[in-house]
Protein backbone atom coordinates (compact mmCIF):
# COMPACT_ATOMS: atom_id res chain seq x y z
CA UNK A 1 0.00 0.00 0.00
CA UNK A 2 1.56 3.64 -0.92
CA UNK A 3 1.26 5.56 1.79
CA UNK A 4 3.06 8.60 0.20
CA UNK A 5 0.01 9.83 -1.90
CA UNK A 6 1.05 12.92 -3.98
CA UNK A 7 4.42 12.61 -2.78
CA UNK A 8 6.90 12.39 -5.06
CA UNK A 9 10.56 12.96 -5.33
CA UNK A 10 11.80 16.07 -7.49
CA UNK A 11 14.79 16.61 -9.53
CA UNK A 12 14.63 20.74 -8.20
CA UNK A 13 18.01 21.12 -6.52
CA UNK A 14 16.93 22.66 -3.31
CA UNK A 15 14.21 20.12 -2.41
CA UNK A 16 13.59 16.35 -2.38
CA UNK A 17 10.23 15.92 -2.38
CA UNK A 18 7.03 17.40 -3.93
CA UNK A 19 3.83 17.32 -1.83
CA UNK A 20 0.52 17.96 -4.29
CA UNK A 21 -1.85 17.58 -1.31
CA UNK A 22 -3.65 20.39 -3.90
CA UNK A 23 -3.26 21.70 -6.80
CA UNK A 24 -4.55 24.48 -9.72
CA UNK A 25 -5.09 28.21 -8.72
CA UNK A 26 -8.19 30.55 -9.40
CA UNK A 27 -5.67 33.00 -10.73
CA UNK A 28 -5.28 30.98 -13.78
CA UNK A 29 -6.55 32.73 -16.93
CA UNK A 30 -6.37 30.47 -20.17
CA UNK A 31 -3.05 28.92 -19.35
CA UNK A 32 -1.66 32.25 -18.18
CA UNK A 33 -1.08 33.87 -14.42
CA UNK A 34 -3.01 36.20 -13.75
CA UNK A 35 -0.41 37.53 -10.84
CA UNK A 36 2.07 38.30 -13.89
CA UNK A 37 0.76 37.35 -17.56
CA UNK A 38 3.43 34.66 -18.37
CA UNK A 39 2.58 31.02 -18.95
CA UNK A 40 2.33 28.90 -16.00
CA UNK A 41 4.12 25.78 -16.61
CA UNK A 42 1.76 23.67 -13.91
CA UNK A 43 -1.13 24.38 -15.92
CA UNK A 44 0.26 22.88 -18.87
CA UNK A 45 1.32 19.78 -16.98
CA UNK A 46 -1.98 19.38 -15.39
CA UNK A 47 -3.14 19.33 -19.19
CA UNK A 48 -0.55 16.46 -19.92
CA UNK A 49 -1.83 14.63 -17.53
CA UNK A 50 -5.09 14.30 -17.01
CA UNK A 51 -5.90 11.36 -15.80
CA UNK A 52 -3.33 12.41 -12.79
CA UNK A 53 -5.34 15.79 -12.27
CA UNK A 54 -9.12 14.98 -12.60
CA UNK A 55 -10.21 18.38 -11.98
CA UNK A 56 -7.80 19.89 -14.64
CA UNK A 57 -6.41 23.13 -13.20
CA UNK A 58 -9.35 23.68 -11.06
CA UNK A 59 -8.54 24.30 -7.76
CA UNK A 60 -8.38 20.63 -6.31
CA UNK A 61 -7.54 19.30 -2.72
CA UNK A 62 -6.65 15.60 -2.04
CA UNK A 63 -7.80 14.83 1.63
CA UNK A 64 -5.96 11.31 1.59
CA UNK A 65 -2.66 13.03 1.07
CA UNK A 66 -2.47 15.37 3.80
CA UNK A 67 -0.72 12.62 5.80
CA UNK A 68 1.35 11.69 3.54
CA UNK A 69 4.34 13.42 4.93
CA UNK A 70 4.19 11.06 8.55
CA UNK A 71 5.69 7.90 6.45
CA UNK A 72 8.41 10.02 5.33
CA UNK A 73 11.10 9.39 8.06
CA UNK A 74 14.64 10.54 6.28
CA UNK A 75 14.26 14.81 7.04
CA UNK A 76 13.90 16.30 3.84
CA UNK A 77 12.83 19.46 2.15
CA UNK A 78 9.48 19.46 0.73
CA UNK A 79 7.27 22.05 -2.07
CA UNK A 80 4.14 21.87 -0.81
CA UNK A 81 1.03 22.23 -3.53
CA UNK A 82 3.83 22.80 -6.18
CA UNK A 83 1.80 22.20 -8.86
CA UNK A 84 -1.16 24.84 -8.28
CA UNK A 85 -0.83 28.06 -5.48
CA UNK A 86 -2.50 27.79 -2.26
CA UNK A 87 -3.20 31.38 -1.64
CA UNK A 88 -4.98 32.25 -4.62
CA UNK A 89 -7.89 34.97 -4.56
CA UNK A 90 -10.99 33.54 -3.20
CA UNK A 91 -14.16 34.81 -1.11
CA UNK A 92 -13.61 35.06 2.72
CA UNK A 93 -12.35 31.74 4.48
CA UNK A 94 -15.54 29.61 6.32
CA UNK A 95 -14.04 28.39 9.37
CA UNK A 96 -17.67 26.14 9.14
CA UNK A 97 -15.80 24.52 6.43
CA UNK A 98 -15.14 21.21 6.28
CA UNK A 99 -12.40 19.01 3.96
CA UNK A 100 -14.89 16.35 2.01
CA UNK A 101 -14.32 14.98 -1.38
CA UNK A 102 -13.04 16.97 -4.64
CA UNK A 103 -15.11 19.99 -4.61
CA UNK A 104 -13.54 23.08 -6.75
CA UNK A 105 -16.13 25.22 -6.38
CA UNK A 106 -16.69 25.27 -2.65
CA UNK A 107 -12.82 25.11 -1.93
CA UNK A 108 -12.75 28.62 0.10
CA UNK A 109 -15.32 27.27 2.18
CA UNK A 110 -12.64 24.40 3.04
CA UNK A 111 -9.79 26.39 3.46
CA UNK A 112 -9.36 26.83 6.92
CA UNK A 113 -10.35 23.35 7.68
CA UNK A 114 -7.23 22.48 5.51
CA UNK A 115 -5.11 25.35 7.20
CA UNK A 116 -5.62 22.91 10.56
CA UNK A 117 -5.11 19.37 8.57
CA UNK A 118 -1.80 20.98 7.00
CA UNK A 119 -0.18 22.35 10.11
CA UNK A 120 -1.09 19.72 12.25
CA UNK A 121 0.78 17.44 9.54
CA UNK A 122 3.53 19.92 9.29
CA UNK A 123 4.29 20.54 13.19
CA UNK A 124 4.18 16.29 13.88
CA UNK A 125 7.28 16.33 11.43
CA UNK A 126 9.83 18.69 12.73
CA UNK A 127 12.61 16.46 10.81
CA UNK A 128 11.13 18.13 7.50
CA UNK A 129 11.37 21.62 6.20
CA UNK A 130 8.43 22.25 4.37
CA UNK A 131 8.34 25.08 1.12
CA UNK A 132 5.50 27.33 0.86
CA UNK A 133 5.74 29.46 -2.68
CA UNK A 134 3.02 32.12 -3.89
CA UNK A 135 2.44 34.93 -6.63
CA UNK A 136 -0.56 36.10 -3.95
CA UNK A 137 1.21 37.12 -1.22
CA UNK A 138 -1.90 39.47 0.23
CA UNK A 139 -3.54 36.19 1.32
CA UNK A 140 -0.34 34.99 3.51
CA UNK A 141 -1.72 36.24 6.17
CA UNK A 142 -5.00 34.21 6.52
CA UNK A 143 -2.19 31.18 7.14
CA UNK A 144 0.09 32.77 9.47
CA UNK A 145 1.72 32.43 11.84
CA UNK A 146 3.45 29.87 10.43
CA UNK A 147 5.05 26.47 12.01
CA UNK A 148 8.88 26.95 12.87
CA UNK A 149 10.26 24.47 9.75
CA UNK A 150 7.97 26.43 6.80
CA UNK A 151 9.86 28.36 4.46
CA UNK A 152 7.06 30.82 3.13
CA UNK A 153 8.37 32.59 -0.11
CA UNK A 154 6.78 34.85 -2.99
CA UNK A 155 6.96 34.99 -6.43
CA UNK A 156 8.52 38.48 -8.27
CA UNK A 157 8.95 39.09 -11.60
CA UNK A 158 9.97 42.67 -11.74
CA UNK A 159 10.42 46.36 -9.82
CA UNK A 160 6.60 46.46 -9.03
CA UNK A 161 6.10 42.92 -8.10
CA UNK A 162 9.34 42.68 -6.08
CA UNK A 163 7.89 45.95 -3.85
CA UNK A 164 4.72 44.37 -3.73
CA UNK A 165 6.37 41.17 -2.21
CA UNK A 166 8.63 42.72 0.37
CA UNK A 167 5.30 44.53 1.55
CA UNK A 168 3.55 41.45 2.65
CA UNK A 169 6.74 39.61 3.81
CA UNK A 170 7.48 42.35 6.16
CA UNK A 171 5.37 41.58 8.81
CA UNK A 172 4.71 37.98 7.74
CA UNK A 173 5.08 35.69 11.11
CA UNK A 174 7.25 32.92 9.80
CA UNK A 175 10.76 31.69 10.54
CA UNK A 176 12.33 31.79 7.26
CA UNK A 177 11.36 34.03 4.58
CA UNK A 178 12.30 33.92 0.77
CA UNK A 179 11.89 35.60 -2.49
CA UNK A 180 11.49 33.60 -5.76
CA UNK A 181 12.88 35.91 -9.06
CA UNK A 182 11.37 33.23 -11.11
CA UNK A 183 11.19 33.66 -13.94
CA UNK A 184 12.88 37.12 -13.66
CA UNK A 185 11.39 39.29 -16.73
CA UNK A 186 12.45 42.91 -16.02
CA UNK A 187 15.52 44.65 -14.18
CA UNK A 188 14.70 45.82 -10.19
CA UNK A 189 16.76 49.14 -11.06
CA UNK A 190 15.62 50.06 -6.74
CA UNK A 191 17.12 46.66 -5.21
CA UNK A 192 19.80 48.07 -2.87
CA UNK A 193 17.71 50.83 -1.50
CA UNK A 194 14.53 48.18 -1.04
CA UNK A 195 16.15 45.14 0.15
CA UNK A 196 18.10 47.56 2.87
CA UNK A 197 14.56 49.39 3.76
CA UNK A 198 12.48 46.27 4.10
CA UNK A 199 13.57 45.29 7.06
CA UNK A 200 11.53 42.31 6.17
CA UNK A 201 14.41 39.45 6.94
CA UNK A 202 14.40 37.90 3.89
CA UNK A 203 17.17 35.03 3.89
CA UNK A 204 16.93 33.20 0.68
CA UNK A 205 16.92 33.74 -3.03
CA UNK A 206 16.28 31.75 -6.12
CA UNK A 207 16.72 33.29 -9.49
CA UNK A 208 15.66 32.00 -13.15
CA UNK A 209 14.65 31.92 -16.20
CA UNK A 210 10.89 31.52 -18.12
CA UNK A 211 10.42 28.39 -19.57
CA UNK A 212 8.57 27.10 -23.04
CA UNK A 213 8.89 29.89 -24.09
CA UNK A 214 12.45 30.05 -22.70
CA UNK A 215 13.28 33.78 -21.58
CA UNK A 216 16.69 34.45 -19.74
CA UNK A 217 16.89 37.09 -17.74
CA UNK A 218 19.81 39.42 -18.48
CA UNK A 219 22.85 38.96 -16.79
CA UNK A 220 23.18 42.28 -15.27
CA UNK A 221 19.65 42.01 -14.01
CA UNK A 222 21.07 39.30 -11.88
CA UNK A 223 24.05 40.84 -11.04
CA UNK A 224 22.54 43.28 -9.40
CA UNK A 225 20.06 41.33 -7.36
CA UNK A 226 23.15 39.18 -5.62
CA UNK A 227 24.99 42.21 -5.11
CA UNK A 228 22.03 43.80 -3.24
CA UNK A 229 21.59 40.93 -1.31
CA UNK A 230 25.11 40.51 -0.32
CA UNK A 231 24.64 43.74 1.06
CA UNK A 232 21.98 43.68 2.60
Amino acid sequence: MNKLIRLSKTGIEYADYAWNFASGCGNNINGKCKAGGFKCWAYSISQRFEGHYPNGFEPTIYPDALCSPLYLKKPSRILCAFMGDLFWDCPEFNPEGKIRAILPSQIASIMMSLKGWLFTTIRQCPQHTFIFLTKQPQNLAKFSPFPDNCWVGVTATDHHSFAVALNYLWDLKATTKYISFEPLLGQIPSTPRLFLASNANISWLIIGAQTKPTVFPKIEWVREIVEAADKA
